[in-house]
């Protein structure tokens, strides 16, 4: 067992223990008894070192200079689930079976934290970006962990009394004839235009912003939904600035269901006319959960389980039912508020879209959360 030293970034050295050294060959590790420089190799025996820290000689080792790591811009609350139809899907629904796999994941994901939050079963996890965190849920939901998560909110800096807020760039390819929609999308979203050239031989345009972290949640399915499914939107984190202003990334109002049971085709029909369906007929949902998107500013509540009245009258002319559509997948880092909380315990993410969505608790006194089952992570 070899002896060495372990330096931190602030010059403070503690003695370590090698227990055994490896160096790659081929696709395979070799145990050896020594490295020279310019080996990569392989360390075991010492368990509480952290990245940054240099293991260095016993006797003459000094650190090196310290990787610094980005510090996280977006942060979400996971929870436990407490939804009706909390227990049916995941394996692991405990506030310890949550706290310890969050806590796990800080082991290999350095640029994560996670903190307690207000009560003793909810956690801040912190990240860079929206991505970097439904990744960490889209994991857990495949290792059957089920939890609730609230809506991503950006992490502010108060320097010399003003706030400041995460600003990343923005790099979009749109052909021109949809340029003038992507760019009304950015200037609601507070983007700062940088620049404006032609890139490609079929009237492709590259654009690049600088817009606030809080603009981009969402941005990127309205820009391809204004584009027809043509655009191209890369981002990359800059720096922080100046806070700039509100920022409304939804005008539309929720389709909430004020009956629980199985939905049918009949109310789907008249319900669709309100606006835009998460669910489909013969689908199991409870009362306040959220059903759809109205069409118009605020919520409305309506009835997705009413069954026709069967009579022995029938009808003089004759009547065709148009069909139910197909309902659209729910994305909550898009569609999620302050008051959102979201399930995520399914195992069959993507089937069918067979989504069970948010519900709104304390449904006679409005809106306090909402929670859904699935969730489709492609923000």
């Amino acid at each position: 067992m070899l002896e060495l030293k372990v330096c931190t970034p602030d010059d403070a050295c503690r003695i370590g223990k090698i227990g055994e050294l490896f160096v790659y060959e081929n696709f395979g590790r070799v145990p050896v008894e020594s490295v020279s420089a310019g080996d990569i190799c392989a360390v075991c025996g010492i368990n509480d070192i952290m990245i940054g820290e240099t293991i260095a000689d016993k006797v003459s080792g000094t650190a090196l200079p310290t990787i610094k790591i980005e510090e996280p811009t977006v942060r979400m609350s996971f929870s436990i689930n407490t939804s009706p139809f909390v227990g049916k899907e995941g394996k692991f629904v405990t506030s310890r079976n949550l706290r310890d796999r969050l806590y796990r994941e800080l082991e290999r994901n350095l640029a994560m934290k996670v903190e307690d939050g207000e009560t003793a079963d909810t956690f801040l996890v912190s990240g860079r970006g929206t991505l970097h965190l439904t990744i960490l849920i889209e994991n857990m939901r495949r290792e059957g962990y089920e939890f609730m998560i609230g809506p991503p909110k950006v992490i502010n800096k108060t320097v010399n009394g003003k706030l400041l807020e995460p600003y990343e760039i923005a790099a979009i390819e749109v052909p021109e004839e949809y340029m003038g929609s992507v760019v009304e999308l950015l200037g609601k979203r507070r983007g700062q235009m940088l620049d404006m050239e032609a890139s490609g031989p079929e009237g492709t345009s590259l654009l690049k912003y600088k817009v606030p972290t809080r603009g981009l949640i969402g941005l990127r399915n309205a820009i391809l939904t204004a584009s027809r499914g043509r655009a191209i939107l890369n981002t990359i984190f800059d720096s922080y600035g100046p806070w700039a202003g509100d920022i409304s990334s939804r005008d539309q109002g929720s389709l909430v269901a004020f009956e629980g049971g199985s939905t049918t085709s009949y109310a789907c029909v008249n319900a669709q006319e309100r606006g835009i369906l998460f669910v489909k007929p013969g689908q199991d949902i409870y009362k306040g959960q959220i059903v759809g998107i109205h069409q118009r500013p605020g919520d409305l509540a309506l009835n997705v389980c009413k069954k026709k009245a069967a009579t022995n009258v029938r009808s003089n002319k004759e009547t065709t039912a148009p069909g139910v559509t197909n309902p659209i997948p729910f994305h909550q880092i898009i569609f999620g508020k302050d008051d959102f909380f979201v399930d995520e315990p399914h195992k069959d993410l993507d089937a069918e879209w067979n989504f069970n969505l948010p519900y709104v608790q304390n449904l006679d006194n409005g809106p306090v959360s909402i929670k859904s089952k699935y969730m489709d992570f492609t923000e």
